[in-house]
């Protein structure tokens, strides 16, 4: 079962450069990614969604291989492509993997101007070394599937961009 983590940051460009961090970490096996996307609402207050697959273009070249397959026995090879990039297309368009795209628009909606947020689906995760890495960029936890101590726990990290605070001198008489 993965874990919803939405971190919400005060600049537009933010997360996307958590989630490209978190795709690094991702090829090292640090952390299993099952879907991460950003929302990104701009000084206007126009929301777009930033989605880790293009669906329709995945569906497409997946349907145009077995277009052209099933074309070649058919001997029609192109009308098989035609039709199978088509239909992979409008599949890929319709399917919705990952966070639900109407949940991520409902969420921006508190975003302020000129912000944007990351939405991650975490099957696991190396959590100290991953969050080393990500702690640098800061955020605000926004909403997570976490236990309320865990939740605490990263947005502290996040806060403190991962400086542990100074331990306390001791006391002299």
């Amino acid at each position: 079962m993965a874990d919803l983590i939405v971190v919400g940051y005060d600049n537009e460009h933010r997360a996307e450069e958590v989630r490209l961090e978190l795709v690094r970490l991702q090829q090292e096996y640090l952390i299993d990614l099952e879907d991460a996307a950003v929302v990104v609402k701009d000084s206007e207050g126009k929301i777009k969604l930033k989605q880790a697959v293009n669906l329709p273009a995945t569906g497409a070249l997946s349907g145009g291989f077995w277009g052209l397959l099933i074309g070649a026995l058919f001997l029609n090879p192109l009308l098989g492509v035609a039709v199978g990039a088509a239909s992979g297309a409008l599949a890929g368009a319709l399917s919705d993997v990952g966070v639900n795209d109407d949940f991520m628009r409902e969420l921006s909606e508190i975003l302020p101007p000129s912000s944007s947020a990351l939405f991650v689906l975490v099957r696991r995760v190396t959590a100290d070394k991953v969050l080393a890495d990500v702690s640098k960029f800061g955020g605000r936890v926004l909403r997570s599937s976490l236990s309320k101590e865990d939740e605490r726990a990263l947005q502290e990290v996040l806060t403190n961009r991962g400086v542990s605070p100074a331990p306390a001198a001791p006391a002299t008489e």
